[in-house]
C-alpha cells in the first residue's frame, strides 16, 4: 500500500471501513432506521477517498450511496467533492482538528449540483467525529447530516450514524 501523503496525516483515523447503525428524519418523510457501510481509503495523493451504503434496517433494502473524495489542502482545510446516483453533487468546505481521543470535521457545502431530475436540495452540512481511539473497546465514528431540502430552505438534522471500524 502506497505511504499516506503527509497532507492526509489528520484524516489517518478515518482509514478503514466502519459500520453501524444510524436514524433519519425529515419533515416530507416518516422516520426510519438504517445501517450503513463508511469506507476511507488512499493510493499516496492529497486525499482521501469515501464509499458509504445505507440499507434499511428493517428489510435490508438498499437505500442511499455516495462516493467522493476529501482533500486536505492544508492547515486543517479540507474540501469534499462527493457524487449521489440520485443526482446530486456536492462540494464542501471545512476543517479537520483533533480531538483529545479522535478528531472531528466539519464540512458545510459550498455549492450542490442537481440533475434535471434530483430532488432539491439546497444546503448540506456534515459532521464526523472520531472518539475511542486508543481506548480498549476501539473508537466510535459519529455521522452527521443536516440539509436544506423539498421545499426546506432552512439545514433541518436529517441523520445520525454511530459507526465502529471493522478490523
Amino acid at each position: 500500500m502506497a505511504e499516506l501523503h503527509p497532507n492526509c496525516v489528520p484524516l489517518a483515523p478515518l482509514l478503514g471501513t466502519w459500520q453501524g447503525g444510524g436514524t433519519g428524519q425529515y419533515p416530507t418523510i416518516d422516520d426510519f432506521s438504517y445501517t450503513e457501510e463508511l469506507t476511507f481509503g488512499h493510493v499516496g495523493k492529497p486525499f482521501v477517498s469515501m464509499i458509504q451504503r445505507t440499507r434499511n434496517a428493517v428489510t435490508g433494502e438498499p437505500l442511499h450511496s455516495e462516493a467522493g473524495y476529501l482533500r486536505a489542502v492544508g492547515d486543517g482545510r479540507i474540501e469534499l467533492s462527493l457524487a449521489q446516483p440520485s443526482g446530486v453533487t456536492e462540494i464542501c468546505l471545512g476543517m479537520v482538528r483533533t480531538t483529545a481521543d479522535g478528531l472531528a470535521i466539519e464540512l458545510e457545502s459550498e455549492h450542490v449540483g442537481l440533475s434535471p431530475t434530483a430532488k432539491e436540495v439546497t444546503s448540506v452540512r456534515r459532521e464526523l467525529s472520531i472518539a475511542g481511539l486508543g481506548s480498549g473497546e476501539g473508537p466510535t465514528l459519529v455521522s452527521e447530516l443536516w440539509m436544506a431540502a423539498v421545499g426546506h430552505g432552512e439545514l433541518l438534522h436529517h441523520l445520525r450514524g454511530e459507526l465502529a471500524l471493522q478490523d
